[in-house]
């Protein structure tokens, strides 16, 4: 029987805020127990195994990051756009390091795609990338560049890994310069 009180909504909620302060790795079943002082046992009547939780929890994170998106983007289109986009992207990153570690876990592709966050991410991305007059297959590629330039500067950022004294900001900030740029002169389709 489920303990009172306890519903997987609030289990998510909690194992989020267990990424951020323990590091995305250290959410388990054994820490969310004791957070609630249950027993692990107790957690499977609302979660199946640790995979599921860190699944919800992934889909629960990516949610909230982009509604922060989708608020940073809304009236902006272009560079502008991008601009928003890729600040709110990274700003998330920083002040929720083990939530966002949670947005990068490979997942079951059949739960991503029916997951209403998936599909927000999905039509903001791509209405931000349309304007820049791209469709498919260069619309995944440039989805991919972003991405990846993103994510690599956010962890390289968070790990310390940016030594020079060059200010980050300003380094950040000729990174979506060069995307615009990247992405305003887009090379042609195979």
């Amino acid at each position: 029987m489920p303990r009172a009180g306890l519903t997987p909504d609030l289990l998510v909620e909690a194992a989020a805020d267990l990424a951020d302060e323990a590091g995305f790795d250290n959410v388990t079943l054994s820490a969310l127990a004791r957070r609630f002082g249950v027993k692990d046992a107790s957690l499977y009547s609302h979660v199946k195994n640790i995979q599921d939780l860190r699944t919800r929890l992934a889909l629960y994170a990516g949610a909230e990051m982009i509604d922060r998106i989708a608020l940073a983007v809304a009236g902006c289109a272009g560079k502008e756009a991008l601009a928003a986009f890729a600040g709110a992207y990274r700003e998330y990153a920083l002040q929720h390091p083990g939530r966002y570690a949670a947005t990068q876990i490979p997942m079951d592709q059949t739960l991503v795609a029916e997951a209403p966050s998936f599909r927000r991410t999905a039509d903001i991305t791509y209405g931000m990338l349309r304007a820049y007059g791209l469709e498919e297959p260069d619309l995944t590629d440039a989805v991919r560049l972003l991405r990846s330039t993103f994510h690599g500067y956010c962890a390289l950022e968070a790990g310390g890994g940016f030594g020079a004294s060059r200010d980050v900001q300003r380094s950040w900030d000729k990174a979506i310069e060069a995307l615009h740029t990247a992405l305003t002169h887009w090379p042609g389709s195979e």
